[in-house]
């Protein structure tokens, strides 16, 4: 409850489960946050800095090691009451913005590993909608085994069908000999060819593109971008042998 009312007001799932450890441990270091919240230490010390600089822990030092105060349930509430008030001071520009075109598409940013895991799981909204496009295995490198899984099980039971065009090396190769049990066709390039380090989702009327180098995703939102970008896979997926 606590967990899924956290997520509601903004924080991701890792860093509500972060902050909840922090706040029962009172001032703790980064392993017994690992340790309380079950998420590992390297995935905390990527995500406990952009939450100090929102507001949400205070980091005290004793010699060389760190130690972390989640904020008062209390100052939480105050810290959402300014996030409410810089939105109200910029309404009325957002507001003129969506109002200069109907035909603009609609494109959303997301940063770090948090970020591009939603953003991934953005195609899970449009069940029995195929996903076409181009991956890499950067994707696998990046999240952990479960986190896999679970999209690939949540896909099936959705009946989303995955067509990909890979790069043929090692990282993809583990993904490719379970197409037929995971409801996804591929076909390989060769990777000297065609060493693309990055992935294009299209699905429905939207493109996802994710740099996972860059810790970075971008999902655009048109019909005309989606439509051109799928002709343009279907022209490649044919011209592969």
């Amino acid at each position: 409850m606590l967990l899924e009312t956290l997520k509601q007001i903004g924080l991701h799932e890792k860093e509500a489960k972060i902050y909840l450890a922090c706040l029962e441990l009172g001032e703790a270091g980064i392993k017994d946050i690992a340790s309380k919240s079950g998420i590992k230490r390297t995935t905390i010390y990527e995500i406990i800095d952009d939450m100090i600089n929102v507001g949400y822990f205070k980091v005290t030092s004793r010699g060389k090691r760190k130690y972390y105060v989640a904020i008062d349930p209390q100052e939480l509430k105050i810290l959402i009451r300014k996030k409410e008030a810089l939105l109200n001071n910029i309404l009325p520009q957002l507001s003129a913005m969506s109002n200069v075109s109907d035909v603009k598409p609609k494109v959303w940013f997301y940063q770090g590993k948090d970020g591009i895991l939603h953003a991934y799981e953005d195609s899970l909204n449009y069940p029995g909608i195929e996903v076409v496009g181009w991956a890499c295995g950067e994707v696998v490198k990046m999240f952990d085994e479960d986190e896999i899984e679970k999209y690939i099980r949540t896909r099936i039971r959705k009946k989303i069908l995955q067509t990909m065009i890979m790069p043929n090396d090692e990282d993809t190769a583990r993904f490719t000999k379970n197409d037929s049990h995971q409801l996804r066709r591929t076909k390989l390039v060769e990777a000297d060819t065609y060493p693309f380090k990055i992935e294009i989702n299209i699905y429905a009327n939207r493109v996802g593109i994710f740099s996972i180098r860059d810790k970075m995703a971008v999902i655009m939102e048109s019909e005309q971008i989606a439509s051109a970008m799928r002709m343009i896979f279907q022209m490649c997926w044919k011209g592969i042998r």
